[in-house]
């Protein structure tokens, strides 16, 4: 996500290192770079253009403190101007009312259904909402039964009427079953539809009027870039939408979509999506993309994800058994199952300070934890409660049962001991004490 357009930045910013003060002159060569930094990430020229001036104009007009940098004082800037330029403020979900009415709408392709099953997903599990998902995309085969099988896999029923050729009765019949069994939010899955299809267009905008949603938000496939932005504009012109979802963050996308759609339609970007699974959705925060964007990393929403997966008893039951040293495979087994849950492993190490720089040239599988999956699979629960127990012989055996070598086994052995140890001296007041003063000489 944005990795080309963080990379041309960096490079843009460090014309400023090693420089004494700000002039005009460096600061309209750095201008230069991040202006084209911004149309090769396919950002709308007018957007670039206003959000260069608006930068430069801010850094000449600072009185520069001698103890920042120019390159730091342009990073901040930057900083402040990325966030405005994506809205500013994280604009949430309207749902006081109930039920509360969702349309969802966008092209063919951008990911819709997928986003529909996401969304209700996040409702029930994060808002404590219940949900009714209605499957209102008639045109496209098997659409229908993509929405079921994802209300099936997150447990949110789904009202289908698979005689019916009429979207706008089939939203009437969700709205009304759901008032009628206590869903208090429906979302209304559409067909996709090109806005040159006029016919397509009116129906949408009769399904608006059937059911008068409370949010109507409009799904863009982000790798489309420019396109993308400009379908928005259409789209908002007839369906005056509320928000934009960005779907497709994780794959091969240049960024420009996320920085020109705010200053183009004048609407929120409320969600992005970014995996396949069903959790891969993130509320969209413009002052922690514009940090990811500028290779601070974002650990906030790093600590929230963790929040959403890690169980407050189970925490508390395993710092328990971290400070009597009993952490076990068991224990290590689960933590590898709640990191998965958190999302691409890519992604999670870009939201770490400094990482997402290191790691640009590295490709991270989300099957990394495979092999280690498949050791601990192989021990007795025995040696998984108790790994001073695993002795070289019953390594071999272990190397044997889990199609990996000796090595790679003996290697899981030496970090897991290292990581008691730590874990054992963090849980250890004193002992975490003097560490924290022997940092300073370290």
């Amino acid at each position: 996500m944005f990795e080309n357009l963080s990379d041309k930045l960096d490079r843009a910013f460090k014309a400023l290192k090693g420089q004494g003060s700000i002039t005009e002159i460096n600061v309209a060569e750095t201008m230069k770079e991040i202006r084209k930094a911004l149309l090769d990430a396919d950002v709308n020229y007018k957007t670039a253009k206003t959000f260069t001036d608006d930068v430069r104009t801010k850094a000449m007009g600072e009185n520069v403190l001698t103890s920042i940098s120019p390159g730091q004082l342009l990073t901040k800037l930057m900083n402040d101007e990325l966030t405005a330029l994506m809205g500013g403020t994280t604009a949430e979900l309207e749902l006081k009312a109930s039920p509360t009415i969702i349309l969802i709408a966008g092209l063919n392709g951008a990911g819709k259904t997928t986003f529909t099953g996401k969304l209700a997903n996040y409702l029930k599990t994060q808002k404590g909402k219940k949900p009714l998902l209605v499957a209102g995309d008639i045109y496209r085969p098997a659409a229908i039964t993509q929405l079921q099988v994802l209300g099936e896999q997150i447990g949110v029923p789904v009202y289908a009427n698979l005689e019916s050729k009429d979207p706008i009765a089939i939203a009437r019949e969700g709205l009304a079953l759901a008032k009628q069994n206590g869903n208090n939010v429906v979302i209304i899955d559409t067909a996709g539809r090109l806005a040159i299809d006029e016919a397509m267009m009116v129906e949408i905008e009769q399904v608006k009027a059937a059911v008068n949603p409370h949010e109507i938000l409009f799904v863009v496939d982000s790798m489309t870039g420019q396109d993308a932005v400009n379908t928005a504009k259409v789209f908002n012109d007839r369906l005056d939408f509320t928000g934009v979802v960005l779907t497709k963050l994780d794959g091969d996308t240049r960024g420009g979509a996320a920085l020109s759609i705010k200053s183009v339609v004048n609407k929120p970007i409320k969600f992005i999506g970014t995996g396949e699974k069903m959790e891969a959705l993130d509320v969209f925060h413009p002052d922690r993309m514009a940090s990811r964007i500028l290779g601070m990393g974002d650990v906030v929403s790093l600590v929230e994800r963790a929040q959403q997966q890690f169980d407050e008893k189970e925490a508390a039951e395993l710092q328990r058994k971290i400070r009597k040293n009993k952490f076990d495979f068991n224990d290590f087994y689960s933590q590898i199952q709640q990191i998965k849950k958190m999302g691409n492993m890519k992604d999670l190490m870009g939201m770490i300070p400094g990482v997402g720089k290191m790691m640009k040239d590295v490709e991270v599988s989300d099957d990394s934890f495979k092999g280690i999956e498949a050791i601990i699979n192989s021990m007795t629960p025995k040696e998984k409660e108790n790994p001073d127990l695993i002795n070289p012989s019953r390594r071999n055996r272990i190397a044997k049962g889990s199609g990996t070598d000796l090595q790679e086994v003996n290697r899981l052995m030496k970090q897991f001991d290292d990581m008691r140890k730590v874990m054992k001296q963090m849980s250890n007041p004193a002992a975490m004490a003097n560490m924290m003063r022997r940092m300073p000489k370290m």
